[in-house]
């Protein structure tokens, strides 16, 4: 079974889990199938915003497709999280991606 199968029988078991999710986008993104990667990304952020990590992601994936705006509100969204939950690491990484954009 490859991985991308396994994330998704993990997931059936506990579809809510956010690092298995974030997982299964990675997964995807390393095959190249950037739509997939986006719709996960983007429904494990709207299930749990806080799950900053994703951001990063999420916008070095839309830099890739192209969507330069969609990848600044990306960044942007997840420095106010960051902000928000207090983690100044993932800020200055969410920063110096939307500045080198």
């Amino acid at each position: 079974m490859d991985r991308i199968s396994r994330l998704q029988a993990f997931l059936a078991d506990s579809p809510q889990d956010s690092f298995l999710q974030h997982a299964l986008a990675l997964e995807y993104i390393k095959i190249n199938d950037d739509r997939s990667a986006r719709g996960v990304f983007e429904a494990l952020l709207a299930n749990d915003p806080k799950y900053v990590g994703s951001y990063y992601h999420l916008g070095k994936l839309l830099e890739r497709m192209g969507e330069q705006d969609a990848a600044i509100a990306a960044y942007e969204k997840g420095m106010e999280v960051a902000r928000e939950i207090r983690d100044m690491h993932a800020y200055n990484e969410l920063q110096a991606a939307r500045e080198d954009l």
